[in-house]
């Protein structure tokens, strides 16, 4: 029978699957995504700028971090190889 080497790249239990920079950016896009929706709630003036042509923009921009919150790899050192 052949044995099944164990990769040295387990995962520890106790371990976050993301580091803190991809939190605080997941975090800032969510801030972002609510401020987008903020800028498009109210019933006045529903064909202004901000409305119609800002607050969309902010929206994609937000989802748009989010993407790159969960994508991003930070750079790791020799003491987190370790």
């Amino acid at each position: 029978m052949a044995q099944i080497k164990k990769s040295t790249e387990s995962v520890n239990k106790g371990s976050f699957v993301f580091s803190k920079i991809n939190y605080q950016l997941f975090i800032a896009s969510l801030v972002i995504v609510v401020i987008g929706f903020a800028l498009m709630s109210g019933e006045t003036d529903i064909y202004s700028f901000t409305k119609i042509t800002l607050a969309p923009i902010v929206v994609v921009l937000g989802f748009a971090l989010g993407f790159v919150a969960i994508l991003y790899r930070p750079k790791t050192t020799k003491t987190e190889e370790e």
